[in-house]
């Protein structure tokens, strides 16, 4: 750390201890730390705006190469103009829909459509009764016991 060794801090130590004394040392480490603490945060965020611009610097070369490519059309490549006429679309037939539907409504006077014809199987002639005779009730048979 800023080339002192063990040696020379315990001397820092000492005089630090004789100078300031006893009492008000630990009041001092306190303050610094929390100094340190202030220029660690002012550094890391000095640190991040500068990132940030490095990136932002790159964004921007990286922007121009995209635009100056020959044949490349970036606005070609936006999906939502096609998400935008596709809803128009959906827009516009329901619209007409709704518009027919209510002609139909507000004008009674106008015959519904016909419901689809469906060819029908002919229908059969009925057949006539024949009235059936009588059947003649006939004797059980006798079961052998056996």
């Amino acid at each position: 750390m800023f080339g002192i060794d063990s040696p020379e801090l315990l001397v820092i130590a000492v005089v630090a201890l004789v100078v300031i004394g006893p009492k008000e040392l630990p009041n001092l480490l306190r303050s610094w730390g929390r100094w340190m603490a202030q220029m660690r945060g002012m550094a890391s965020e000095f640190r991040g705006h500068v990132d940030e611009m490095v990136r932002q610097s790159e964004l921007d070369e990286v922007k121009k190469q995209l635009e100056s490519a020959p044949g490349l059309d970036l606005q070609s490549l936006d999906p939502t103009k096609q998400i935008k006429s596709a809803i128009q679309e959906g827009m516009a037939e329901g619209e007409k829909a709704l518009a027919e539907a209510k002609a139909q409504i507000d004008n009674p006077l106008v015959e519904p459509e016909s419901a689809p014809q469906i060819a029908a199987e002919p229908i059969a002639p009925p057949v006539p009764a024949v009235p059936v005779p009588a059947a003649e009730e006939k004797p059980a048979k006798a079961v052998a016991a056996g």
